[in-house]
């Protein structure tokens, strides 16, 4: 049986799978977020997406000129073995496998849920639901549980059977997705700035008159905002899991990475600012962008807001799924892992590892109910409950740091500025992230810490036994 990965994606498709993942809910719900956590301050919000897409920008360019060189599978995890070692990049891998893809990849199916049951409900105000859809039943309630394990469901099955079949869902939700980001860049921008009520001039002065409460500065909120902005930034380098079906993964990997962060931060901080323009920061942090899309295209086009939401939600969980489900494969063909003779294996219809997909799924399902147990439902609390959608993100900027530093050690050959500058701005955006992370999430960090040293325990328990086998 052949165990290899055919070339099958093309530049257009790797494109779309950056901004495709990156642009997903992140963009619709953090917006609010982040005004909530600024207080509505408006340009303090700006210079959070500002930074944080800097600090995207600046990993992506690192990682592109590794791409140029390292070619095996899964790309993160070929970097962190040809620079660092085999023994890093396993745990790097393992890492990726059972902690980052699972837990960002369930998150994305509940808000793919969520927000079909938003687009249902404000379209059918009647529609039934055990909890009312005033009452957060479209946050928590059974229907968008079971609609969230459905989607779960679909995605596996899409990116299990048919991987081109993935790539053009990819390729579809990325041009939908950015019709209604567009629209309320450019219309809301212009409407804020030449309307009789001038919003966006009046949210903007509006934050000279924020009072804020004793103890708090504005470093500690613009952390705290940044900290915000990664769940919306990131996901851009689970598009190096396709390097070994990418055709000419060498120029095109790096290109493809360049040009959809650009695209996602022009993209961000425009439909930001054209939010700003269709309504208040006091109506926004409490209702959302939906109230501006409502002011500016009408009843009708605000509610098709949701709908278009759900879609970009669905694409960003699709190629969450598409790394998730390369993630076993990447350890077992490097001979690590449980079974790796098992999870090796290719489907010669597919030419997808089936085996490293159905532990994928079942990794996905457990971080799933952890989510739904801590940060919805809120059973558990207090030792062992963090944001799984966020923290797991900032671990991943701790563990790029090595791979910086022994790479400006190692490539002698490189210019100064491949060999040094941007490894050390690399270094230096994600130290801020972790600091950002442990001014923003507190006791939280110890918590999630804890289960991570578990997982890494797991992950060395197991390798050493396939070791000995």
């Amino acid at each position: 049986m052949d165990n290899q990965l055919k070339k099958k994606y093309g530049l257009f498709t790797a494109i779309c799978m950056v901004v495709g993942i990156v642009i997903g809910s992140g963009v619709f719900f953090k917006a609010q977020t982040i005004l909530n956590i600024t207080m509505g301050d408006l340009p303090l919000g700006i210079l959070a997406w500002i930074i944080g897409g800097v600090i995207m920008l600046i990993c992506v360019l690192a990682f592109s000129m590794m791409a140029q060189k390292y070619v095996k599978v899964n790309g993160i995890v070929d970097y962190a073995e040809a620079t660092v070692g085999k023994k890093y990049g396993y745990y790097v891998g393992w890492f990726m496998t059972t902690i980052y893809y699972p837990t960002l990849t369930s998150v994305l199916c509940w808000l793919s849920a969520r927000y079909t049951l938003v687009f249902i409900t404000s379209c059918w105000p009647d529609f039934p639901l055990i909890i009312p859809a005033a009452e957060g039943g479209c946050v928590i309630g059974p229907e968008c549980i079971a609609l969230m394990l459905f989607y779960m469901c679909c995605a596996y099955f899409v990116n299990a059977i048919s991987p081109k079949l993935a790539g053009k869902f990819q390729t579809s939700t990325t041009v939908i997705k950015l019709i209604p980001l567009g629209l309320m860049a450019v219309v809301g921008i212009i409407a804020g700035l030449v309307s009789p009520t001038h919003m966006l001039v009046n949210n903007f002065t509006a934050a000279q008159n924020i009072i804020l409460p004793d103890g708090t500065t504005k470093t500690s909120l613009l952390l705290a905002a940044v900290c915000a902005t990664a769940f919306a930034y990131e996901g851009w380098i689970i598009a190096t899991s396709i390097n070994a079906e990418l055709k000419d993964a060498k120029k095109n990997l790096p290109k493809a990475l360049t040009i959809g962060a650009i695209v996602v931060v022009s993209v961000y901080i425009a439909y930001y600012l054209g939010v700003a323009g269709g309504a208040s920061v006091e109506t926004l942090m409490q209702d959302g962008a939906t109230t501006a899309f409502t002011n500016i295209f009408g009843g009708v086009l605000g509610n098709i807001l949701n709908l278009f939401i759900a879609i970009s939600c669905m694409g960003t969980m699709n190629g969450l799924m598409l790394g998730c489900t390369r993630g076993m494969y990447a350890l077992a063909t490097r001979g690590e892992g449980p079974k790796p003779e098992v999870f090796a294996q290719i489907d010669p219809e597919t030419n997808m590892p089936n085996n490293a997909s159905i532990f994928a799924l079942l990794m996905c399902g457990f971080w799933g109910l952890y989510f739904y147990l801590a940060c919805l439902a809120g059973t558990w609390s207090g030792p062992f409950a963090f944001d799984s959608s966020e923290l797991p993100i900032i671990t991943i900027y701790l563990l790029y740091i090595p791979i910086f530093i022994v790479w400006m050690k190692k490539e002698k050959d490189e210019k100064a500025f491949k060999r040094f500058v941007l490894p050390i701005l690399g270094v230096l955006a994600s130290m801020f992230m972790v600091y950002a992370s442990i001014v923003g999430h507190g006791m939280e960090n110890v918590w999630y810490l804890i289960v991570f040293a578990v997982f890494m325990a797991i992950g060395w328990l197991v390798n050493r036994k396939n070791k000995k086998i």
